[in-house]
């Protein structure tokens, strides 16, 4: 993996007027919630414009299943991630299935725990221990989708902190707030760790 700085990265995001992200893994693990927290996090509290959509594979749950987040500073004609610039996968499926939509200059964020690619679409590549850190530091497993949120937030700035944790306040589920804001945190860390 090529030595990035994370002021690079966040770089490649912060002054493009269309920003087209895709989270993607097996059903159950959460994704449908994390894309319409980011999209809170950046439409309400950022005040872009943000069109959310969702697809299921033939299962609800430990099918196929991916969630796009359309940020845009001006208006959104085409609602639909076409051609993304950042990709999250949770499992191997999912990156099989969806690194041909990741542009060549694209951000990659795959989990440790259930993804062990041979080769990486992108030299923007980074892989994170995000279900690992959600059972074991956070304390349950499906908290992984945060602590994915907590990671993209603190690598790419597409969202603030402050708006990504206002937004999980809103919506995570009753009685939920307090461990989801955890796990925010531990996927914020494990960032700051990384570019020490």
């Amino acid at each position: 993996m090529a030595d990035f700085k994370l002021e690079d990265i966040r770089n490649l995001f912060k002054n493009k007027s269309r920003i087209e992200v895709r989270l993607s893994g097996a059903g159950g693990q959460g994704l449908i919630l994390a894309s319409v927290i980011m999209a809170e996090a950046v439409g309400l509290f950022e005040g872009k414009n943000v069109a959310q959509t969702q697809a299921y594979g033939p299962e609800a749950r430990g099918g196929a299943t991916r969630a796009d987040v359309v940020i845009s500073e001006g208006e959104i004609y085409y609602p639909k991630a076409t051609k993304v610039d950042l990709l999250l996968v949770m499992t191997e499926e999912a990156l099989t299935k969806y690194k041909h939509v990741l542009k060549p200059e694209g951000v990659l964020i795959y989990d440790e725990f259930y993804v062990h690619p041979k080769t990486l679409p992108v030299s923007r590549s980074f892989g994170f221990d995000i279900t690992r850190t959600a059972r074991d530091v956070v304390g349950k497993m499906v908290t992984a989708n945060m602590v994915a949120l907590g990671i993209i937030s603190a690598l790419t700035g597409i969202m603030s902190e402050e708006a990504l944790k206002k937004a999980v306040e809103r919506k995570a589920p009753e009685g939920t707030e307090e461990i989801n804001l955890k796990a925010v945190e531990e996927g914020i860390k494990l960032v700051k760790e990384r570019f020490k």
